[in-house]
């Protein structure tokens, strides 16, 4: 289990973080726009690269999601993303199954 959160919080994280939110600022879990910070898709507790680009990806923060109001970071935790349930959005109700 990593312990050492130091590298999360360096400059290198920021940069990360940075380039990740740049790119898209689609959440991963809910799949609106807006997301104001980013996360490891596999969790760094449950041995996740940590710097790895392929690894981090844009979530909704402390301040949650404007449309659907879900706090995306705080429902994940430190779960893999395929345990963590998908909210359906508009478009998929109209394409259907």
């Amino acid at each position: 289990m990593a312990t050492d959160r130091s590298e999360l919080t360096s400059y290198e994280w920021r940069q990360l973080r940075a380039r990740t939110l740049a790119a898209s600022d689609v959440c991963i879990v809910c799949g609106h726009g807006a997301a104001d910070t980013a996360d490891h898709v596999i969790p760094v507790s449950k041995g996740g690269p940590r710097l790895d680009p392929d690894n981090v990806a844009p979530i909704h923060g402390v301040a949650g999601c404007r449309v659907c109001l879900r706090k995306c970071n705080s429902e994940k935790g430190d779960r893999p993303l395929s345990e963590v349930v998908q909210l359906r959005t508009s478009v998929d109700w109209f394409a259907g199954p």
